[in-house]
């Protein structure tokens, strides 16, 4: 009886021990566990962080090169305004036309030698996008109105040039006054304006009753019509532009939560 008593005490003890033993492991692969998913989730956010930054970082700083004022493209554009008065007292106040043609004709030249510095010695900026057409439209409509009061070309040429202008200017105006991105100018444009600049100067060059004026007139006229098309056209163009940039405009931003 004492010895089966024995035994059955060592065995209870044993299996008690045993019961300890697993439960401890438990614990302890329990903990191990735990401590796996903290290192996990600890990873997963330095990851996450080192993402963000590495995204910032690749984010392309603006170039402070566009805040430039005084470059020469720019000098450029403000001293093809410069000229325009020079052009109206040759015209007006000396009655010097071949002079005033000259003048007008140089003015016109550095409407394309701005942008070809601006390209070629990379200064292009901000001031310089909106300066150029600008200036551009100034010289123009002075230009037009001076040549056309002048009596070398007939008004309806003129109004036709003039209110393409106008139109153009003012939509422009009114994108930037309603917050609206601004909308770089076409090649067509430009090239539209480039050809109005020359043809205009013929047109006063050749007022006169030489023969050879009257051959220049005529030469003039197949030029202008070309470059009416391409100024009308670039106007036409602008109208699915500016309709974009009022939707940018008005769109929220990407990944920004939309307002409540």
């Amino acid at each position: 009886m004492g010895s089966e008593t024995a035994a059955e005490g060592a065995a209870d003890t044993a299996r008690t021990a045993s019961a300890r033993t697993a439960s401890a492991g438990r614990d302890t692969a329990r903990t191990n566990t735990a401590r796996a998913d903290t290192a996990r989730a600890g990873t997963a956010r330095t990851d996450a962080g080192n993402g963000d930054t590495a995204s910032r970082d690749t984010d392309p700083p603006e170039d402070p090169r566009l805040d430039r004022v005084w470059t020469v493209p720019n000098v450029l554009s403000v001293g093809r305004l410069g000229l325009v008065g020079v052009f109206l007292w040759l015209l007006f106040g000396s009655h010097e036309r071949i002079a005033a043609t000259v003048v007008l004709m140089v003015t016109g030249m550095t409407d394309f030698l701005d942008g070809y510095v601006a390209r070629r010695l990379h200064q292009v900026t901000t001031l310089g996008k909106v300066l150029d057409p600008t200036a551009d439209r100034i010289v123009l409509a002075a230009g037009v109105i001076a040549i056309a009061a002048y009596g070398a070309v007939p008004w309806l040429l003129a109004v036709l040039v003039l209110g393409r202008v106008l139109v153009v200017s003012v939509a422009f105006l009114a994108l930037a006054a309603s917050g609206a991105r601004r909308i770089d100018v076409l090649w067509v444009g430009k090239a539209g304006t480039f050809g109005l600049m020359g043809c205009f100067p013929l047109f006063l060059l050749a007022d006169t009753h030489a023969t050879w004026a009257r051959d220049l007139r005529d030469v003039t006229w197949v030029l202008v019509v070309p470059a009416l098309v391409f100024s009308f056209t670039a106007a036409f163009a602008y109208i699915p532009l500016a309709r974009r940039a009022l939707a940018e405009r008005g769109a929220p931003a990407a990944g920004a939560a939309a307002p409540s």
